[in-house]
């Protein structure tokens, strides 16, 4: 038996020879400017065994260009971290590195 991860919002069984269950397509939002971002940067330690992460989140756009910025943002501190969830997650407690960084690209909007 294999999993479908198709949604067919509900129905499994239909008499109807004519149909065709409606799957929806996630909308995907483009990017908006830095000026209008407005990022959060945070410092995080739980669930993680006591290691304290710093959180960046709130980015408005693809996941491609979320994985750049998170890449940059890793190069930046030397430092390993993931982009998951809409967030982008640093190793360490970088939090006044990465504001300084966030604001000298044009995302004034970071706190």
């Amino acid at each position: 038996m294999s999993k479908n991860k198709r949604t067919t919002n509900g129905i499994v069984f239909s008499t109807n020879p004519d149909f065709k269950p409606q799957h929806e397509e996630p909308e995907i939002q483009d990017t908006l400017p830095p000026a209008q971002q407005q990022l959060r940067v945070k410092l995080d330690n739980k669930q993680r065994g006591g290691k304290t992460v710093t959180l960046i989140d709130g980015f408005i756009g693809t996941p491609d260009d979320l994985e750049k910025l998170g890449k940059a943002l890793k190069t930046k501190c030397g430092t390993g971290g993931s982009v998951k969830d809409g967030q982008i997650l640093i190793q360490g407690d970088y939090k006044a590195k990465v504001i300084q960084w966030l604001t000298g690209w044009g995302y004034t909007k970071t706190k």
